[in-house]
């Protein structure tokens, strides 16, 4: 076993772990941290797939931003974790049914590719030696297709992504951008709801306040307080 297979294996077991973990943990903020785990594991693997820009856009995009706004969520709401825990079991028969499903079609997918895939492998064993040019050259038309998928996998894909990103797709890139934009300024307007109980300091007041219209000096003569008058001890005797 190589490094890479190594590696591989222990960034799938962590997930595994983690993703166990999320469904598991009873304290929700608990079950959003083991989330983060898993994504940096998952980010792992498309780094050992050479899938560059699909590492970073995991670990930028729902670690640094989905999961954040995730933990805000919860730790902002108030949660009643029993409630929510009610009637699991009687649900779980089909939950349990629905993921089984999903797991199997996963599988067959994933499955039919590795199959289409291994010619494509062995063509590139072969085509892909230190010889080089004179290799090449020598493969028939049938395996040419082969050949260039092979060469093309070689090339950086987070550059040929950026010029089609910023170039043919440039226009929706930029709408995405703006309902983005959009769904976080209306995020933070709902956010903003005045209530009741809640004390808060007005930042303008702060701003135009003086010293004359928060301290005043009051001017008073030294007075020796007088002596108690004897008369009140002589009554009592």
């Amino acid at each position: 076993m190589d490094v890479q297979s190594a590696l591989f294996y222990a960034f799938s077991a962590v997930m595994l772990f983690a993703s166990f973990r999320v469904i598991t943990a009873r304290n929700p903020v608990h079950a959003a941290l083991y989330l983060v785990l898993a994504f940096f594991q998952a980010s792992g693997i498309w780094m050992l797939l050479k899938a560059e820009f699909l590492s970073i856009a995991l670990v930028l995009v729902y670690v640094g931003a989905v999961m954040v706004l995730f933990l805000f969520v919860v730790m902002m709401l108030d949660i009643n974790i029993d409630s929510i825990r009610q009637g699991f079991w009687k649900h779980f028969p089909l939950a349990a049914t629905v993921g089984a499903v999903i797991a199997l079609e996963l599988a067959a997918v994933l499955l039919g590719g590795f199959r289409i895939s291994e010619p494509r492998a062995q063509v590139a064993s072969q085509v892909i030696s230190p010889a080089s040019v004179t290799a090449v050259a020598s493969v028939d038309a049938a395996s040419a297709a082969d050949v260039g998928h092979v060469v093309v996998a070689q090339a950086s894909n987070t550059k040929a992504l950026g010029i089609l990103l910023y170039t043919e797709y440039l226009y929706p890139v930029q709408v995405a951008a703006l309902i983005l934009l959009v769904a976080l300024i209306a995020a933070i307007a709902l956010t903003l709801r005045a209530r009741k109980d809640s004390k808060f300091q007005n930042a303008g007041d702060q701003v135009r306040v003086k010293a004359r219209d928060r301290v005043s000096l009051v001017k008073m003569d030294a007075v020796k307080p007088a002596p108690a008058a004897p008369a009140a001890e002589e009554t009592k005797a």
